[in-house]
């Protein structure tokens, strides 16, 4: 049987972010809010709130006609480990069936055509950078992030294992 490697790195991107969503959980406010000691622009709750708008924004992109489409998909703090869950878990149906997405490029909002492919490299790179801008400051703040890339959700999957000796 032949996996679908597209479906996942959508299994890999709704780990990591829960990952990063529970790492954050515990945060105060004050360190939601704290402004970045790097070059990250915007706070661990800007970032976490654009993340998941974002990644709503992108599923409406492929599954919604340009009408139906509002320009920015807004969540509330408290809501983000559902949105995020809810638009991860339709994405990850996209990518399991992938006769599901659009057949032809999709309008955006802004004057593009845009091939399917290229919004779900988007979703998964996108999510990726926002996730480690967080790593980074967390680690400025003190706190041990999440090991979330490839590797250690494999380790977590039973899909890398150390050879015994």
């Amino acid at each position: 049987m032949t996996e679908n490697i597209l479906a996942k790195l959508f299994v890999h991107n709704n780990w990591a972010n829960g990952q990063i969503i529970q790492a954050c959980s515990s945060l105060s406010d004050d360190q939601l809010d704290t402004p970045p000691q790097s070059a990250t622009e915007g706070s661990i709750r800007s970032t976490l709130l654009h993340l998941v708008s974002a990644q709503s924004s992108y599923l409406r992109l492929l599954t919604l006609p340009l009408e139906e489409r509002q320009d920015r998909v807004t969540v509330g703090f408290a809501e983000i480990q559902e949105s995020l869950k809810n638009s991860g878990e339709r994405l990850l149906e996209l990518a399991k069936d992938q006769s599901k997405l659009p057949a032809t490029r999709i309008q955006t909002r802004d004057g593009y055509h845009v091939e399917p492919w290229v919004i779900m490299v988007q979703i998964i790179n996108h999510a990726t950078e926002h996730r480690e801008q967080i790593k980074s400051m967390l680690t400025a703040m003190g706190i041990t992030p999440p090991s979330i890339d490839g590797w250690d959700y494999g380790e977590v999957a039973n899909a890398l294992i150390p050879i015994s000796k």
